[in-house]
């Protein structure tokens, strides 16, 4: 497990702070550890974390889309960053759960950001940046846990297929920078205005993962889903596009399902991997079910 008090030090040891105080870690990280500490009159956040191999997170690419949202108003800037560090300033703003997500106001606001994000931080990428593609990262995943021997095993034939079905239905797609990671946590609500952070797995990728993605993590029903599609396409939800918007539901599952079991087998914060591996197994098996019924 992460020595914590080495990486409070780590994020307090920054030369670019002046006089800092008052570190605190933040709850909520799944992946890295997010550190908020005062230098002066402002506060900032420090994520320590290094490049995640099994996840197929590289700092420089994390960065790289930060700054593009960044550049657009959408993520906090960056005042320090390496290979391990982030330092960010810190916004004042409330985190977001699902249920506070699910809500017809609410989806309007976050069709509005992501629409902004696909469109206008596209332009702004500097440098390279990662592609995202979920079905190759299952495939990734199953060949890990295989090498591994994780007790998952007998599972990964089954989930593979499904997954290659689901490829299928989404077929051709668009490409922008998206986040890829659109948990409700990942959004910040700051009264005026959403901010976007923990860009862990940004890249190019498709827009209909972000919007499948904040609709499955966040249980839109399929009366908010359609109008966060409406929002985002400022158009009617055709059925075409409705079957690939599912078809991607369930591979965001499947990529959640299959992040944690990955994550079960070398955890480096404590949290209860397997209960969320269950959770979201049985959320994928419910969606898929739905999907086939389309």
């Amino acid at each position: 497990m992460i020595d914590q008090d080495k990486l409070v030090a780590k994020a307090m040891g920054l030369a670019i702070w002046q006089a800092p105080r008052d570190p605190q870690i933040l709850g909520g990280g799944i992946t890295n550890v997010n550190i908020k500490l005062w230098d002066g009159d402002k506060a900032f956040v420090v994520r320590v974390g290094g490049d995640i191999d099994t996840h197929l997170v590289k700092r420089f690419n994390e960065h790289a889309c930060h700054r593009a949202s960044e550049a657009v108003g959408l993520s906090p800037r960056i005042v320090y960053a390496d290979d391990g560090l982030l330092a960010m300033e810190f916004i004042e703003g409330r985190v977001l759960d699902a249920q506070r997500v699910a809500v017809p106001e609410m989806v309007d606001r976050v069709a509005h950001l992501l629409r902004h994000l696909h469109r206008e931080a596209t332009r702004r990428v500097r440098g390279p940046v990662l592609i995202f593609w979920v079905f190759h990262v299952l495939r990734d995943y199953a060949a890990r846990l295989r090498e591994e021997g994780s007790p998952y095993i007998g599972d990964l034939s089954s989930l593979l297929a499904m997954g290659e079905r689901l490829e299928e239905a989404v077929g051709p797609v668009e490409i922008a920078l998206t986040h890829n990671d659109m948990l409700p946590a990942n959004l910040l609500d700051a009264g005026d205005r959403l901010w976007l952070i923990d860009w862990d797995y940004g890249g190019f990728n498709t827009p209909l993962f972000d919007l499948a993605s904040v609709a499955s993590n966040c249980g839109f029903s399929n009366v908010l889903a359609e109008r966060l599609l409406e929002g985002y396409y400022h158009e009617p939800v055709t059925p075409a596009l409705w079957r690939r918007f599912q078809a991607m539901v369930c591979a965001s599952l499947l990529r959640e399902t299959m992040w944690s079991m990955v994550s079960e087998i070398s955890p480096k914060i404590a949290f209860d991997y397997a209960g969320y591996t269950v959770q979201y197994r049985a959320r994928f098996d419910a969606a898929y079910s739905d999907f086939l019924n389309l």
